[in-house]
């Protein structure tokens, strides 16, 4: 899925040239301009902008303010700072501003392409989800005591928003302008999201101080009244859905783990860049999967229909739910998002 690259600064021809430049780059992200620091803030209210590159000097408000300001008001948005001033002293400014790239003018534009590429991918450094609840795996985090921050796309409607863990403890939220537990209360109340996970934590200010397990059931709470539902009845639907057992076996497990033809069809949707190395059954992720799917159900998200899981090993792996788990080992070439999207395309159609 293609992202949104915030372009900022105050030459209209640079903007112009790198915005042309940029559009081989289409299929893995976007770009939308900017001329000055100003008209930059005002766009990063209005748009889903999963990246700033911006130029450190303007005149209505330089790269620095900018950074700053995109600090404490996105804090999830990585910023990479463009200047014609190639000083080590100007980078260790840049660095300590919280400016993830650096690049010294005059450049490639597909030197810049590469840095852009390379800081997207690593917003899902720690493992992907898709078609899942924001709250499944959410206590998981607490539990082991997870420093990440967490994106999230609500899948209907394509609202974006991030959590900020520290130490298992849920720190900040954010969603357009909301921060805080304002902002968490919204995004527990999504249906289906995606999510990726990325290993650490901007800054250290703690906006919310309620437990995670308060926030959450608060949130459900919100969306019951939203939907006309009673109290009542939510209780009772939650605890239905809380007894009923994962079906993890008969038809099912042969339509995921046991079709003899799984690697040929992935291979095929996928062409020449599969990247697969093996599938095969494996118990010891059954409880893990079984885990999810019992909260999921719990929090009313349904089934849990496919994991992908990076644990920083050689091979990826995207998790298949039956019993034993179908494992399919995977190498980075392989175009994740796409198996994912077959495979959950798969499990719905069953």
């Amino acid at each position: 899925m293609s992202k949104l690259v915030l372009i900022v600064d105050d030459d209209p021809v640079v903007l112009n040239s790198l915005k042309q430049g940029l559009q081989r780059y289409r299929e893995t992200f976007s770009a939308v301009t900017a001329d000055g620091g100003k008209k930059g803030l005002k766009q990063l209210r209005v748009k889903p902008v999963s990246l700033v590159v911006t130029d450190l000097k303007m005149p209505d408000m330089d790269g620095f303010d900018l950074l700053g300001r995109v600090m404490e008001s996105y804090p999830d948005i990585p910023v990479i700072i463009m200047t014609g001033y190639d000083t080590p002293e100007m980078k260790r400014l840049a660095k300590q501003g919280g400016a993830v790239g650096y690049i010294a003018k005059p450049f490639l534009v597909e030197e810049l392409a590469r840095k852009i590429i390379t800081v997207l991918r690593k917003e899902s450094e720690g493992g992907t989800l898709h078609g899942v609840s924001s709250g499944i795996f959410l206590q998981l985090i607490e539990m082991e005591e997870r420093t990440c921050t967490i994106r999230l796309k609500e899948t209907r409607r394509g609202q974006k928003g991030a959590l900020f863990f520290k130490d298992g403890e849920l720190l900040d939220a954010r969603f357009g302008n909301l921060h805080g537990v304002e902002a968490a209360y919204e995004i527990f109340s999504w249906d289906e999201v995606s999510i990726s996970i990325q290993n650490g934590c901007p800054g250290n200010n703690r906006k919310i101080e309620e437990d995670l397990q308060a926030v959450l059931l608060e949130a459900m709470r919100r969306k019951d009244e939203l939907s006309g539902e009673s109290p009542m009845s939510a209780s009772e639907e939650a605890g239905t859905d809380a007894e009923a057992e994962p079906d993890f076996s008969g038809e099912e497990a042969a339509r995921w783990g046991a079709e003899p033809d799984l690697r040929n069809r992935i291979e095929f949707e996928l062409g020449g860049r599969a990247g697969l190395q093996e599938i095969y059954g494996d118990e010891k992720w059954d409880g893990y999967v079984a885990a999810f799917d019992e909260l999921a159900r719990a929090l009313g998200a349904g089934k849990l229909k496919v994991a992908f899981v990076d644990k920083e090993e050689q091979h990826c792996k995207v998790l298949l739910p039956h019993v034993p788990t179908t494992v399919i080992e995977v190498t980075p070439r392989c175009s994740r998002d796409r198996l994912i999207e077959i495979l959950g395309r798969r499990s719905s159609r069953t």
